[in-house]
């Protein structure tokens, strides 16, 4: 079976939970933005967790079938069509051979997951067949999907359809969103008062936010205990001796406007890092429009932990529905 692709949609690409492994190598983690979205839609379809799918931004495609296939949609609201007629969101639904499925303008979040049963069954490269596309490596040929590709799919399982996703287990933020920071290695290079701002202060997201990193604006510039800046670093307080990135880790050029390095990003360089978003939030910002208000929460490694195992506990819950 394959699905033909009769528009692309926006930045659509094929993802799964990404390719650990390879990070000292400079290759970034990669995988869907929205973690949890993708899981759920693939549990829907009867596929593992981890199977591939598609992640579209802000548009969706326009796919038509050439067998019958179990579909479901996660992530953002973005209402769904069959034939013209919509479906629900979170829900397992039939689609037949010939049909061709649509979305309409996105109404909240900013990505949609399609879990097809079988999953999108192209190469594997370095055990993951997520897109990461400035390295044009994995997905389809290395790239967004693009009008006339047929993507393959592989051997369907089973899948009841009409199960959905129950409300409470679809984790929704509330305005402004939240993200738990953890204080990172370089906090000393800021003051007292820069690191209370920066915890005050209210931002936004920037336009340049995409699978590499978030931007955020709005808030207070950072000041910067003064410093001989050491060999191998910069002139900019906002400079470091080259370090690793971690995934979530939050760097500040300049000390002017935080970048979030999210799926996509380089494993290193010589820009401090005030801290680091905790994984159980990280699936968040994947559904980030530009211009959503944000406060950054400062925690202890404690919490931190503790998000981690709630989240884990959420996808536990969805998992036992199946």
């Amino acid at each position: 079976m394959a699905i033909k692709v009769l528009h692309p949609g926006l930045a659509t690409t094929v993802q799964d939970l990404g390719r650990p492994g390879y990070f000292h190598l400079g290759i970034p983690i990669g995988g869907a933005m929205d973690r949890l979205a993708l899981k759920a839609a693939n549990l829907l379809v009867g596929n593992d967790a981890g199977a591939a799918g598609l992640e579209a931004v802000f548009i969706g495609p326009k796919l038509e079938f050439t067998a019958d296939a179990m579909v479901a949609v996660t992530g953002a609201e973005m209402p769904i069509k069959l034939d013209g007629v919509e479906q629900p969101g979170w829900t397992a639904f039939k689609v037949k051979s010939g049909q061709v499925l649509s979305f309409d303008f996105l109404k909240t979040g900013a990505r949609i997951y399609i879990a097809i049963s079988g999953g999108i069954d192209v190469p594997v490269a370095l055990g993951s067949r997520s897109t990461y596309p400035i390295g044009a490596l994995g997905g389809f040929k290395g790239r967004a999907i693009a009008a006339g590709d047929e993507l393959p799919v592989g051997a369907a399982g089973p899948a009841q359809e009409g199960k959905a996703i129950p409300e409470n287990l679809r984790r929704r933020s509330p305005m402004p969103v939240e993200l738990r920071v953890l204080p990172g290695l370089y906090w000393h290079r800021i003051t007292e008062q820069a690191g209370r701002n920066f915890f005050e202060d209210e931002w936004k997201v920037a336009p340049e936010a995409d699978r590499m990193g978030y931007r955020f604006r709005g808030g207070r510039p950072l000041d910067f205990v003064p410093r001989t800046p050491p060999f191998g670093a910069g002139s900019d307080p906002s400079n470091i001796v080259d370090s690793c990135y971690p995934y979530g880790s939050i760097q500040v050029p300049g000390g002017t406007e935080p970048i979030i390095l999210h799926r996509d990003a380089v494993s290193g360089g010589g820009y401090f890092m005030i801290g680091t978003v905790i994984s159980a939030d990280m699936d968040l910002i994947g559904q980030m429009q530009p211009h959503t208000p944000t406060r950054f929460v400062k925690v202890d490694m404690e919490t931190a932990l503790k998000g981690r195992k709630d989240r884990a506990n959420l996808v536990n819950q969805i998992r036992a529905l199946f």
